[in-house]
């Protein structure tokens, strides 16, 4: 913009960063709900699968988990690709495999088989999250990164509010040709992410330089803001791609990740045979609407959490005492046995672990930037997803050994106390502390 003199003036800053959240943050967030169902809607497909394909449950941990091996395996150098070759080519690449290897899921015909393809699908996805987080850098400053962050981790709550009475109607209902149901769930549910592949390579911008929604001057004041930042990490804390994987605060995130995501993926892979356990012998579709309060409970709660963080410019407490909450709310789940109360401890642990990852997610950004940023994420993301296995697992193995799904899940609200205690003991600002 220019005023009447000619001389350039500023855009409005809440107009811009307003703008950026409507066109950016929604694109992405639909891809993560695409990206989440396709790694869960196992949970639901185990209703009736695991009984077709003979699974036991310590069988199911390792097909819940395994993907996440595959996950932890792939995830720095693709971060480190991505930041080279362009978010829109490489998110593109990562939707498409993903998808494909999603459907091949429907067609597997032993426990053997879903095990590799589970951990090829892990492989394919690898990068995504750790991506999008990285590439959220690239568009919003730090003061605003928590909100941009958990908006685009409201995909999470979501996909489970949206795709649960989906799985479980499609599991109640689609039998076409012969086929098993569950079978139909994993294919059907594959097909978006190879479309949503497609989208982006025509639609997402990889840098705000490529925006066309933006004038000129929003472009130039937005790498102007941070390029500012970028040097002011630097001048405080200059480290590269290599240090930053040996870094002690890295990895000291990277473990509240790995504890926090131990019982955000128990909860969410194991909640389906939960409740069906209680329920008696009612549909499929009935277990995915009473599946979906918890989440529906948890979304507003998980924004409105991280904009408060942003607000308030602070992220340990806002991230320890939900953990807290949901760590109680699973460890009590064993005092009831009656679905009323168990929807409603199920829905403060929902509410407390999505109000995690906003404030959680914008701590590496607090301190790294260009490459370092890519393989720091990338790192902490690696860690955090081996909870993804350590906890479905954990509870599918506790649960052969006592028969109960609780003890399972009494430890993963463990693993949640031990997050928080992590996240107390970061220092008030990590920029400048993290050697």
């Amino acid at each position: 913009m220019a005023n009447e003199a000619g001389i350039a003036t500023l855009p409005d800053e809440a107009k811009t960063i307003h703008k950026l959240r409507m066109r950016i943050i929604p694109f992405v967030f639909v891809l993560y709900v695409i990206s989440f169902l396709d790694r869960i809607n196992i949970s639901f497909a185990a209703l009736t699968m695991n009984k077709e394909l003979v699974i036991t449950s310590k069988q199911f941990g390792w097909v819940a988990g395994i993907f996440f091996f595959g996950y932890f395996l792939f995830e720095i150098p693709s971060n480190l690709l991505l930041h080279k070759l362009g978010a829109r080519i490489w998110i593109a690449r990562i939707l498409i495999t993903w998808g494909i290897l999603a459907m091949l899921t429907g067609f597997v015909q032993s426990v053997p088989q879903l095990y590799t393809v589970r951990f090829l699908l892990g492989l394919a996805e690898a990068g995504y999250f750790p991506g999008i987080a990285l590439y959220l850098t690239y568009w919003f400053r730090q003061r605003d990164q928590a909100q941009a962050i958990a908006l685009f981790l409201a995909g999470i709550p979501v996909t489970s509010i949206l795709g649960a009475p989906v799985s479980g109607f499609i599991l109640e209902h689609v039998h076409w040709l012969n086929v098993s149901s569950w079978r139909w769930l994993l294919i059907l549910e594959g097909i978006p992410a190879v479309i949503g592949g497609v989208l982006t390579y025509f639609l997402l911008p990889s840098r705000p330089a490529e925006a066309k929604f933006l004038s000129k001057e929003e472009k130039s004041w937005i790498e102007a803001e941070l390029a500012s930042e970028e040097r002011e990490k630097l001048a405080s804390h200059n480290i590269s791609p290599l240090q930053a994987l040996m870094n002690k605060r890295i990895w000291h995130l990277g473990f509240i990740g790995f504890t926090l995501n131990t019982g955000m993926y128990s909860m969410n892979f194991w909640m389906p045979q939960l409740v069906k356990s209680l329920t008696g012998g009612i549909s499929n579709s009935l277990i995915g609407l009473l599946v979906m309060i918890p989440h529906l409970v948890g979304l507003p709660v998980m924004v409105l959490m991280s904009r408060s963080s942003d607000r308030k410019q602070e992220r340990r407490f806002h991230a320890a005492i939900p953990a807290i909450v949901a760590g109680i709310a699973l460890a009590s789940l064993w005092t009831t046995h009656s679905i009323f109360p168990t929807v409603l401890l199920l829905s403060f642990a929902a509410l407390g672990i999505y109000s995690v990852y906003g404030p959680f997610y914008s701590l590496p950004g607090d301190f790294l930037t260009g490459f370092a940023a890519a393989s720091g994420i990338a790192l902490v993301s690696s860690l955090a997803n081996l909870g993804g296995f350590a906890g479905p697992y954990a509870t599918g193995w506790i649960s052969q050994k006592t028969g109960s799904l609780y003890g399972g899940l009494a430890v993963a609200g463990a693993s949640l106390f031990v997050s928080a205690t992590l996240m107390l003991l970061l220092p008030r600002r990590l920029r400048g502390n993290a050697a």
